[in-house]
């Protein structure tokens, strides 16, 4: 009893969070049967007993789930489910006395393990009929299962709860209940009656996606004009549109969870120390346009606003369907677009242009305008003709500045990326192996078996179910998201067994090769800086000079004459690689801007005067002009030490610029500790004492003094 009992709530919750995350209209009312007490309008002596009315009519909301599931237990009496079945009806027919309702319905769900009687069943019958209330079964067993081998289910989905429901065999009780089932669905339903008896598992695979929200078809009435002579009252509905996710977020006080509670108030202040405040009727909206603001106020805002008549629907003309291209529909609905009600010309004329359309292989451009407050549009409208009715529909147009323009190469006048016809080959049979329609072997019965129209938005089936669970258990960390929404978009099964040999040969006839090293890309950082301020990085300099090196500034300063003192690293670099260039004569420029940062001192014209050094050395080498460079480097310690630059010297030294040996290049005659023992500064001489010795005179004293 409690296995099933827990199984007859899961059903239960998944049907009522149903409704209540579709925001639906329908009242729910619950009643009970096999309660230990009795409370229904119908109870007298011995009849109707066991049976409570839960909950009254009224619409779903959290207070009943949080009721179903804390609750509710099941109960140690038996009681007649159809008892309970008089019970709904009788509140079903009291509780809509002045309702305006589309219909009405029961619900019930029970193992059929309590004795009934059968004396009024032929009232219930008549009863149901007279009234129209419709009903459904919901067991945990099939109704034609007579041999208890339990709820086996054979949807596509079914392996979700396969190992949860009961497998025993049925009880006669329980057998008497089937019949007592069928023949009472039979009579309502005469041939389709079982179509209405579900077993647990069906409810919940169907249950298990929350389900939308209801939209009511809104209708849009206009005229469809074509010239000015010729006008064809029109009803227009939203087929398709983006759903959004409603904002029902607010902002509560954490305590009382209670929007009263907390106040929003903006405040405008102005700059200053003071931050005085600024009312409203000072404020003005400001558009920013290049670095100027222009004031625009709601007068403005108003005026500028496109205003037309009316709501429009006008054919501007007509164009072939081949013009459209599909990669231009845009916008968030598509319209269908019908003759107006009860309007026999509206109908018949606009039943002709669909007909043209559709023979003349065309279709209308249309100017689309919701009301009068509305920019217009520019869209596309196609002749739809189906057996149960005929429309045209409606698509929203790009304008220019919607449109993005790219330009790529062409892959077929490149020999390099021609595929073979083993690779075609290949590639035909994927697509083939991947296909989402089925067909049978004559090729007539076709079904498609990832239908999207039929799949819910995971992102909104995630957030309801996060929902529900924080309402139950506020404290609780949220649940991992279901299974069955990880497998929603995943390939079907089917298709995935079928493309794995195809995936095979595509791994063999496309085979990844190791591409090497690729070279280091340069980021905007590397573009825009000032290389001479940067820090004594040899790695840093080799990069950044090497050949076909670049950078803005190279740009900025055009044709290079002569070394600068902006960039002169740079500039020394491009002269000597000049055509007819004098090595000598650039490093003669280069050497004077280093002693002209020498001169003027300071860390960082310091740096720059390494930067300098360093890229002197480098293009000596690669130009063998080794002598040049040495000689200027011996010329340059005597000049440091000469000028006191000892913590230039010092930088110098950290680096490791020496001369150049003849381990670096040929023209050399520099050994490695030669260089070593350059970089060392010269010991200075020892002074003379500044005291005097012992016994001097005391009038020598006080003139070294």
């Amino acid at each position: 009893m409690a296995e099933g009992h827990c199984w007859h709530m899961m059903a239960y919750i998944k049907l009522v969070d149903v409704q209540v995350f579709a925001e639906s209209k329908d009242e729910v009312s619950v009643v009970l049967f096999g309660t230990d007490g009795t409370e229904n309008t119908l109870a007298s002596g011995d009849q109707y007993q066991n049976i409570t009315v839960q909950r009254h009519l009224m619409l779903p909301d959290f207070d009943l789930l949080e009721d179903i599931q804390n609750t509710i237990q099941p109960g140690s009496e038996q009681a007649d489910f159809l008892d309970a079945l008089v019970v709904c009806m009788d509140l079903l027919q009291k509780e809509t006395i002045g309702k305006k309702y589309e219909k009405r319905h029961i619900e019930v769900f029970t193992d059929l393990s309590s004795p009934f009687s059968e004396d009024q069943l032929e009232i219930i019958i008549a009863n149901l009929k007279k009234t129209g209330i419709s009903l459904q079964f919901f067991l945990p067993f099939p109704v034609d299962d007579e041999e208890g081998s339990g709820d086996t289910g054979d949807g596509r989905h079914s392996d979700m709860y396969r190992n949860s429901f009961p497998r025993k065999g049925l009880t006669e009780q329980q057998k008497e209940g089937i019949c007592m089932v069928r023949k009472l669905m039979f009579a309502l339903e005469e041939e389709g009656g079982l179509d209405e008896i579900y077993t647990f598992r069906e409810s919940l695979e169907r249950l298990s996606m929350f389900k939308k929200i209801e939209r009511r078809p809104m209708p849009w009435p206009c005229q469809l004009t074509i010239g000015s002579n010729l006008s064809i009252r029109i009803v227009a509905y939203k087929s398709l549109m983006e759903e959004k996710l409603k904002k029902s977020w607010t902002l509560v006080d954490a305590k009382t969870l209670k929007k009263e509670d907390v106040q929003k108030e903006t405040v405008y202040c102005l700059n200053d120390d003071d931050e005085t405040e600024v009312p409203k009727d000072d404020l003005v909206q400001g558009f920013r346009y290049g670095s100027d603001i222009v004031p625009f106020s709601k007068v403005d805002e108003e005026q500028m606003k496109y205003k037309t008549e009316a709501k429009c629907f006008s054919v501007l003309g007509f164009s072939r369907s081949s013009q459209i291209q599909r990669h231009h529909y845009m916008g968030n609905q598509v319209l269908k677009v019908f003759a107006a009600k009860d309007d026999e010309a509206a109908a018949v004329a606009l039943s002709a242009l669909i007909h043209a359309l559709d023979e003349l292989d065309v279709v209308a451009i249309v100017r689309y305008a919701y009301d009068r407050r509305s920019n217009p549009q520019v869209g596309v409208a196609f002749p739809c003709i189906k057996d149960a009715y005929e429309c045209l529909i409606y698509v929203q147009l790009p304008y220019m500045e919607d449109l993005r323009q790219y330009m790529f190469s062409s892959l077929k006048n490149n020999k390099k990326y021609t595929p073979t016809d083993d690779q075609l080959s290949a590639v035909d049979s994927l697509i083939d192996s991947m296909s989402l329609v089925y067909e049978d072997d004559d090729g007539e019965t076709t079904e498609d078996i990832f239908k999207t129209s039929k799949i819910p938005n995971p992102q909104f089936q995630r957030l309801y179910q996060c929902l529900q669970h924080k309402a139950f258990h506020p404290d609780k960390p949220l649940p991992p998201i279901e299974q069955h929404l990880l497998e929603m978009l995943e390939t079907p099964q089917e298709v995935r067994e079928r493309c794995q040999a195809p995936l095979e040969k595509i791994k063999a006839l496309f085979p990844l090769k190791d591409a090497g090293k690729k070279k280091e890309q340069k980021t905007a950082q590397d573009v825009f800086k000032d290389n001479n301020e940067d820090g004594p990085s040899s790695k840093k300099a080799n990069a950044e000079n090497e050949e076909g090196s670049f950078s803005i500034a190279n740009l900025a300063e055009g044709n290079v004459t002569t070394v600068g003192s902006i960039n002169p690293a740079e500039n020394f670099c491009v002269l000597v690689r000049q055509k007819n260039a004098n090595f000598k004569e650039v490093s003669q420029q280069l050497v004077n801007r280093i002693e002209q940062f020498l001169e003027t001192k300071g860390l960082q014209y310091y740096m720059k005067s390494i930067n300098c050094i360093r890229v002197f050395r480098e293009e000596a080498i690669k130009l063998s002009e080794v002598q040049c460079f040495n000689d200027f480097l011996q010329a340059l310690k005597e000049k440091v030490e000469d000028k006191t630059l000892a913590d230039f010297w010092e930088i110098l030294i950290q680096d490791g610029i020496s001369l150049i040996t003849k381990d670096e290049a040929e023209g050399s005659s520099v050994t490695s500790d030669e260089a070593k023992k350059f970089l060392a500064p010269k010991e200075k001489p020892a002074e003379a004492p500044s005291v005097a010795g012992e016994g001097g005179d005391v009038d020598d004293l006080l003139d070294m003094m």
